[in-house]
This record gives structure tokens, sequence and C-alpha cells, in this order.
């Protein structure tokens, strides 16, 4: 799809630039050039397109539909909707609190918080232009089950009391919303899309970036001596230290393909990205207004758990 912009660019770096194409500097340069063109042509066409869609599905709607239905059905729909909102991790709790006020079952709440960061339509539109329509499809699938399990558990345990904000008494009067005439929802999907790319569009050159340095300067024996090849560690590890960072998609998602192209496995990667985009410090210091600690660090440890077992899936599929 992208041959015609990789040869431009080739053409520019080592024809135009006289570069070498065998030099650290060319092949940063080229890798920096070709990804970043890339990333934000697919950004600006799927969260164009999602954000169309999503104009016919208000969340107050969502609410009304998912209140009162089977939990696994909650569970599966609020997964499902996660990926319609491009939320990082801290962004997607208003609407969880606003699901929680809505008397929503606070396991199906969580699936909800879970899915949003995970597999919102940037990290979807990144993973199928850096790896594929198949590692984007199983990332999907897999995100859907970690977000639809972790939410099933909170949601058995129990623990309602554990909330601090409590839902007002009564559940919130159902609102009228206006029709909205399809001019103005694609223009404002589009204002939408420039506002969110506005963004994310520095994380895109700042991951891409050290991406590119990476590619072009870090050598593959060191990257495959402490994270690549079949250690039992290497996913637990990789998750563990993505939970105390902080970051979306589209800052973390250029390092995952250099790191795999430098001999990390793909699961590997792929859970210290999950790690990094649906859990993080900023993450646990804003629900620790709405949770009690407990319900935190259970919410924390059931999401972790699920995305070692994500991985080391991921690496036995694609190995």
């Amino acid at each position: 799809m992208f041959e015609w912009w990789q040869r431009l660019v080739d053409r520019f770096v080592y024809g135009s630039l006289g570069l070498d194409p065998h030099s650290a500097a060319g092949s940063a340069l080229d890798f920096f050039l070709f990804d970043t063109l890339k990333i934000l042509f697919l950004l600006t066409v799927i969260i164009y397109l999602v954000t169309f869609l999503r104009s016919f599905f208000p969340t107050e709607k969502v609410r009304d539909w998912l209140e009162g239905k089977h939990p696994l059905v909650g569970h599966v729909a609020a997964a499902l909707f996660g990926i319609i909102t491009p939320f990082c991790s801290c962004s997607a709790i208003p609407l969880f609190l606003g699901f929680l006020q809505a008397r929503i079952p606070l396991g199906v709440t969580f699936s909800y918080l879970v899915s949003a960061p995970l597999n919102n339509e940037i990290a979807i539109a990144m993973l199928f232009s850096l790896f594929g329509w198949k590692v984007t499809a199983l990332y999907i699938g897999f995100g859907l089950i970690v977000a639809i399990l972790s939410g099933w558990i909170v949601g058995r345990l129990d623990l309602e009391e554990e909330v601090l904000i409590k839902p007002p008494a009564t559940p919130p009067p159902e609102i009228e919303l206006p029709k909205i005439p399809l001019s103005e929802r694609l223009k404002e999907a589009w204002e939408h899309t420039v506002d969110l790319l506005k963004k994310v569009g520095l994380y895109v050159l700042l991951g891409v970036g050290v991406g590119a340095f990476i590619h072009g300067y870090v050598p593959s024996e060191l990257i495959v001596r402490y994270a690549g090849g079949n250690a039992w560690y290497a996913v637990p590890l990789a998750t563990l230290l993505g939970v105390p960072m902080y970051s979306n998609a589209a800052g973390v998602m250029p390092l995952i393909q250099v790191l795999t192209q430098k001999g990390m496995l793909l699961g590997t990667a792929l859970s210290f990205m999950m790690a990094i985009t649906a859990l993080s410090l900023p993450e646990a210091m804003i629900l620790k207004k709405i949770l009690s600690t407990k319900l935190i660090a259970i919410f924390f440890g059931t999401v972790t758990l699920g995305i070692i077992i994500i991985g080391y899936l991921f690496n036995a599929v694609l190995s």
C-alpha cells in the first residue's frame, strides 16, 4: 500500500541527501520519514471514520442501553464501546465515572475503563500501519478478552462498597438529543479529527524519533541480550516495567515496532505497550478520588495478570 512512499523516501534520503543506505544516520532518517507520514495518514482516515460513526451513538444513549442488560452483554458492549472512544487511561475516567453515576454495574464499567485506552482507534490504526491486519486482529481480540474478563472478575467480587463517590438516589432523567444533520456530523468529525491529531501529533513524532534512533544506532544484540528470546521472565518483566509509565499508543507504538525488529518477541513488546496504555500511575492517582485503594489494587492486579497471559499467548501464536 505504501510502496510508492517508501521509494520516494529512499530516493530523497539516499539520492538527494546522498546518505549511505548502510549508515546509521541514513537508516534512522529513512525510518523516521516513512513511518511518520504513514502513521499520520492512517490516523487521520481511521479517526475521522470512527468519529463520524460515533456521532450516531452518543454516550447518553449507550448508558441507557447498557443499564439493566445481562452482565455478560454489558461487559462485551462496554468493551466494544471502548474501541470508539479515543481516550488514554486518564481521560477515560470521566466517562467511567458517568457510567457509575448512571448505576451501571461496577464490573461493566471496568470493562470499559480497560478497553478504552487499550483498544481505541489510535492504537488500532498504528498497529495496522506497522504490523498489518493479522497482528491487529489478534491484538483487538486479545485486548477485548482482557477487558471483558477483568470487568467480569471485578463484578463477581461484590466491591460496590469500595466506590467512594456514590450514585444519585434516582437515575438521571433521559436526555432528548436533537437530530444532527449529516453535513454537521461530517464537519464535527473532521474538527474532532484535527483536534485529536494536534494532541497526539507530538507523541507520534517523539515516538517515531526514538524508534528511528534505536533502529539506526542501537545494536540488535543489546536488545536480544536483555529482552529478546523466549526467556520465561521476559513477558512479566516487560509488563511490570510498563505499569509505572504513562503514554498513549501514538507515543509508544513506533518504539514497539523497533524493539521487535531488534529481536524482542512481539508478545513481549505488546505486553509492554498494553501495560503503558491501559495502566499508569497518574490513572491510579485520579482513581484514588473515586475508588478505594483495595479496589484499585484489585483492578491493577487483574489487568496486569491478563496482559501477561496475553503476551505469552501472542508469543505462542506467532512463534
